[in-house]
């Protein structure tokens, strides 16, 4: 996008090398221990222990998990931390994650059987949320410090913890403040105690004065370091997602299995073609399913060469590739209708190297079951013998391959393994069709589909049709049949307010679904309530480690270009959070295919205890099942080992490197290389009840191609 790579340097008050030698009361000879890439979390049910947790499965991170209010769990003794393997001492545990400083009570064996291990070991503790007081290295918040609320609040990171582990962020860490009736954020701002060895990594303005105190820091003390966050969070609030890599990285210590990246990806369906629009009066779409048929007269929404005009120029200025997901069809039918001319096509085929071009079937039909339109909802027809009726495999293949052919024609550089059915249709869509289309599948392979889009408020996870794999993508809440803010704000307020407020009353009944709390003002109501909400979303999924794109219409970059400004607030409010370290990465279909498919296949592997991980001394040791691709972050310079010579790890990301990799040839394990010096990223109460996130306001499923819940491409 906009960004160059620059690796956050160590100050020189806060490197530390990675001490993973023996014990100093051990032998000179003695071997270097072997320290286990797992993590040890240590869960008491709260919030910011799982939300730890989540970001740790989300990069395949492998951790063991001990729940406090088991009463069969194992006990945390010497045994149950480290032993000895072929002679050498093992340590079990890379890091280890506490809820708090000390969760089993003052003079616990356990906690001293953790502090051992720690010392001997070298091994961080991070605790998840605690109270601001001396045992942490912080002085009590009644001197001089604060207690309470923080939503809103705008922390920084420090020029330590810039040099450290939150180097990809240009430094502000903006609080939630979703409702001013929701308490989201509780915590203590709090100066180091006198004495402490403490460096603050994030800090806070104390309330009344010039001065900051800390919110996230290191403690040293004792021969340990403990990374001491004091405000309470969860895994779904925007301050813990932006502090969620550096709270991993400082805990792995840069070497760490599983990776994390933000990805952003925006698919355009219907390109060339025409998107009904919405009828205010009639409180439906005329032309679309959810009008009777013959109710009100279709009023196509469609781009112009003025509307592709700006779209590459839109594109080039944000260094943000669209995906248009295309209808050659369309760009006929408008020919045969307008004297056999389309500017539009001649337009964005001109621009064509600016985007990347994803099929969507040639005139974008329903590929599911033969549907009947006579009744709203809609239902599938019925063969004589009462089952369901289908569209046919040689109708899937001609939509599939006339489309191909138009855009091989028209020059655009099309990956043509990639797909996007009309309406994700083909696909199983409840509550009438509860099964693929059985001629779906051999349609897809009659044309050598690999990457299949479907959509991920219906169908989240990654699964194989025939010959593909499904992509699934989120749906943006900028309505396909809106060209106009007024049209896309009558028809929110339509969905989303009570009855009693001249609305559907949908959202009274649906379970999933929250209503306004009074109508949107057509003139204001989409850039005050509906932008803010809609780029808080999407960036949410940006944060949170997932490539599904996102998919909106041509209509919306038409009239009056409504998508425009939630695509700007979410890539405006990225570029202002994150440092130039840590791009976005702005993937097409078969890649974001591939990254689900080889994480299903590692996450699977990792929860059933078949990867195996360690270090000793620089060299890093990772077996995976047969087939299976290895997922690590490394320091830069880290290289993998083959059978002759060696090759870079990885590539750059957030100041380290990291990517898949497999054994190399004649190998049945991926060894790596350590860079000779391997900086370490770190150095240099009663818990509050927290809130989640305000929630969206999701659609029922049933109403067709507006929300998370029940749209259709």
């Amino acid at each position: 996008m906009r960004r160059s790579v620059r690796t956050a340097a160590l100050s020189t008050t806060s490197a530390l090398l990675l001490a993973f030698a023996a014990p100093a009361a051990q032998a000179a000879a003695a071997p270097a221990p072997r320290i286990d890439l797992r993590v040890l979390v240590v869960d008491d049910g709260g919030p910011a222990t799982a939300a730890i947790t989540a970001e740790l499965d989300g990069s395949g991170t492998p951790y063991t998990l001990l729940d406090l209010h088991r009463t069969d769990r194992p006990v945390i003794d010497a045994g149950f931390l480290a032993d000895t393997v072929g002679g050498r001492p093992r340590a079990k545990y890379q890091a280890v994650v506490l809820p708090n400083d000390n969760p089993f009570g003052a003079g616990s064996a356990e906690m001293a059987a953790l502090a051992s291990y720690e010392k001997s070991f070298a091994i961080p503790q991070v605790d998840a949320y605690t109270y601001a007081r001396p045992e942490v290295g912080l002085d009590y918040p009644v001197n001089g410090g604060y207690s309470g609320s923080l939503d809103g609040a705008r922390a920084e990171v420090t020029a330590a913890g810039k040099a450290g582990p939150f180097g990809y962020l240009d430094g502000p860490v903006p609080f939630e403040d979703n409702s001013p009736s929701v308490g989201e954020s509780y915590g203590y701002v709090a100066k180091p105690a006198a004495g402490a060895d403490f460096t603050s990594y994030l800090d806070a303005p104390l309330p009344g004065s010039q001065q900051r105190g800390s919110i996230v820091g290191e403690y040293r003390h004792d021969g340990r370091r403990e990374l001491v966050v004091t405000f309470v969070y969860n895994q779904y609030q925007q301050q813990f997602r932006l502090l969620a890599r550096g709270i991993v990285n400082w805990l792995t210590q840069g070497v760490q299995i599983g990776a994390a990246r933000n990805y952003f990806s925006v698919h355009v369906d219907d390109v060339f073609g025409a998107d009904d629009r919405w009828d205010s009066v009639l409180n439906c779409t005329p032309g679309d399913v959810d009008c009777a048929p013959g109710q009100g007269e279709p009023d196509p929404i469609r781009m112009t060469a003025a509307d592709a005009q700006y779209a590459a120029q839109w594109s080039a200025s944000k260094g943000f590739t669209l995906d248009m997901v295309y209808n050659g069809g369309g760009s006929e039918l408008f020919k045969e209708e307008n004297g056999g001319s389309d500017p539009l096509a001649q337009q964005l085929t001109a621009d064509k190297d600016a985007y990347r071009w994803v099929n969507h079937t040639y005139n974008h039909p329903f590929l599911g079951c033969v549907q009947d339109v006579t009744v709203v909802p809609w239902v599938c027809a019925k063969n004589a013998d009462g089952s369901t009726k289908y569209v046919s495999r040689s109708a899937i293949s001609a939509q599939i391959g006339d489309n191909r052919s138009w855009a091989q024609r028209a020059g655009l550089p099309l990956q043509s393994d990639e797909l996007v059915t009309g309406e994700h249709s083909g696909l199983r869509i409840l509550p009438q069709q509860p099964d693929d289309n059985p001629n779906l599948a051999p349609a897809l392979a009659d044309n050598a589909v690999a990457w299949l889009g479907s959509d991920n408020s219906r169908d989240r996870a990654q699964r194989r049709v025939g010959s593909a794999l499904t992509v699934p993508r989120f749906p943006m809440n900028v309505f396909y049949n809106a060209g106009r803010t007024a049209e896309q704000i009558d028809e929110y307020n339509w969905i989303y307010t009570r009855t009693a407020d001249g609305g559907s009353g949908i959202c009274e009944t649906a379970a999933n679904s929250t209503c306004l709390a009074e109508p949107l003002d057509t003139a204001t109501g989409y850039a005050d309530y509906v932008v803010p909400l809609e780029a808080r979303i999407g960036l949410g999924h940006v944060l949170a480690n997932d490539p599904r794109p996102h998919f909106i219409h041509q209509s919306n970059l038409a009239e009056d270009r409504i998508a425009y400004p939630v695509l700007n607030r979410v890539l405006d409010d990225y570029a202002a959070l994150y440092a130039d370290s840590t791009p976005l990465v702005n993937l097409r279909q078969r890649d974001i295919g591939a990254e689900l498919r080889d994480r299903a296949a590692w996450n699977t592997a990792v929860k059933a205890g078949r990867v195996t991980a360690y270090r000793i001394g620089d060299a890093v040791t990772v077996q995976a099942p047969n087939g299976v691709r290895v997922t690590a972050t490394m320091p830069a310079g880290t290289r993998q080992n083959l059978l002759l010579g060696t090759a870079d790890f990885g590539s750059a990301y957030a100041g380290a490197v990291s990517g898949w990799v497999g054994p190399g040839l004649l190998q049945d394990r991926v060894t790596l290389t350590l860079p000779a010096v391997a900086p370490t990223t770190a150095r240099i109460a009663k818990a509050a009840p927290v809130q989640a996130s305000a929630p969206r306001l999701p659609l029922p499923v049933g109403v067709r191609q507006r929300v998370p819940y029940g749209v259709t491409g």
